[in-house]
């Protein structure tokens, strides 16, 4: 059983974050903003973006690893199917010294995710 995500899972191409960045919904709590795009694949794509200065190497990477873990273990995520349902891209931004535990990591992302689904 994979316990991480898969490549097609991560966002990766300039021209997709950019996309992102500029034309979808945004919303955001303390320490994270969270932007939303719907896609056309049929399976939602996740990127992690730490906020200039947002500590070092190791932090960078320690909270790419807990937010992926996050996203992985959301329910309400699209997973690769054969319907013609859409998908979405996701990015979030993490800012620095606003994050204290992996719980309200977890709450808050969950918390945005449910907030931008009602817009």
């Amino acid at each position: 059983m994979r316990r991480s995500l898969s490549k097609i899972d991560i966002i990766r191409r300039k021209q997709d974050i950019d996309r992102i960045f500029k034309q979808g919904r945004r919303v955001s709590c303390k320490g994270m903003r969270l932007m939303i795009l719907e896609n056309t694949l049929g399976f939602d794509r996740f990127i992690v973006v730490p906020a200039r200065r947002y500590g070092n190497s190791v932090q960078r990477n320690r909270i790419r690893r807990q937010m992926k873990e996050i996203f992985r273990l959301y329910p309400g995520r699209v997973l690769q199917n054969d319907e013609k349902t859409t998908g979405r891209d996701i990015a979030l931004v993490v800012y620095p010294g606003k994050v204290s535990s992996y719980s309200l990591l977890e709450s808050d992302f969950h918390s945005l995710l449910d907030r931008v689904e009602k817009r």
